[in-house]
């Protein structure tokens, strides 16, 4: 990895309360390649981010790109469709990855870890500072995430999106988001407390493990006794300071997500 990360700053600094998407892909297991493998899969990752992009009608080149060697830290323009990102981009990316693994020897191939949050993110002296990009850091390395994709051998591409990017647009299933493909985890670190939802793209959500969207706390045995029960809503808490890496630990988390219980 890089010791100091290079900075594609927008045209302007974001300001403290402007609102965006940001999303972190990171090369899992990186360090196993030696230092030519390293050199393709860093070119390999810059260039399904961006055909990934390209390919859902939005442009990489107007992101602001924080990129530290196996992994690339992103603050998309105001105005970028979570829909999209969510739908189109993560399908995009999960193909471009498909396609590449399938001209690899098993030692060879690359598999990711994408995380996204929504919510306040502003320039800094060394990146990026702000909530959206704290909680994007520890999606990206709760050790949920890990276990996920290594339990689904096939997996190529593991996400997870924010309990609030689910609330607002997984749940309306608009554009065919469909929450039965996420799984619930917990994150807790640091001063950050939140929910996760995690995804594996072309994998069976049996596959993956972890709480439906309609499990109730104490597991799917308590399904009948939760079913009548009100639940509450799930919000992000705590989430302060500036750095945008970390080594989040955390455990499952079994419940019942608003409005699932009757569904």
């Amino acid at each position: 990895m890089t010791s100091q990360p290079t900075v594609r700053p927008p045209d302007k600094s974001m300001p403290d309360d402007d609102r965006r998407l940001c999303l972190a892909a990171d090369i899992e297991q990186y360090s196993r390649f030696d230092t030519p493998d390293q050199r393709t899969a860093q070119a390999q990752l810059a260039r399904m981010l961006r055909a990934a992009a390209e390919r859902s009608g939005l442009d990489h080149g107007t992101w602001s790109v924080q990129p530290q060697g196996d992994m690339e830290f992103a603050v998309l323009p105001a105005g970028t469709s979570e829909q999209v990102v969510l739908g189109g981009y993560v399908a995009h990316l999960a193909g471009e990855l498909g396609g590449y693994n399938a001209t690899r020897r098993p030692s060879g191939r690359m598999r990711l870890r994408l995380a996204i949050d929504t919510g306040v993110a502003a320039t800094a002296a060394l990146g990026f500072s702000g909530p959206a990009p704290i909680a994007v850091a520890r999606y990206l390395n709760a050790p949920e995430v890990k276990r996920a994709l290594a339990a689904a051998g096939s997996a190529n591409l593991v996400v997870v999106i924010s309990d609030r990017l689910y609330q607002d647009v997984v749940r309306s299933r608009f554009h065919g988001h469909d929450p039965e493909q996420y799984r619930r985890i917990h994150v807790e670190r640091k001063g950050f407390a939140g929910y996760g939802w995690v995804r594996l793209p072309g994998v069976y959500p049996e596959e993956a493990g972890g709480p439906r969207p309609d499990a109730p706390e104490g597991g799917p045995c308590l399904l009948a006794r939760a079913a009548g029960a009100e639940q509450p809503s799930f919000v992000q808490q705590g989430v302060h300071g500036t750095a945008v890496q970390g080594v989040i630990h955390g455990s499952v988390v079994h419940g019942v997500a608003p409005g699932e219980a009757d569904r």
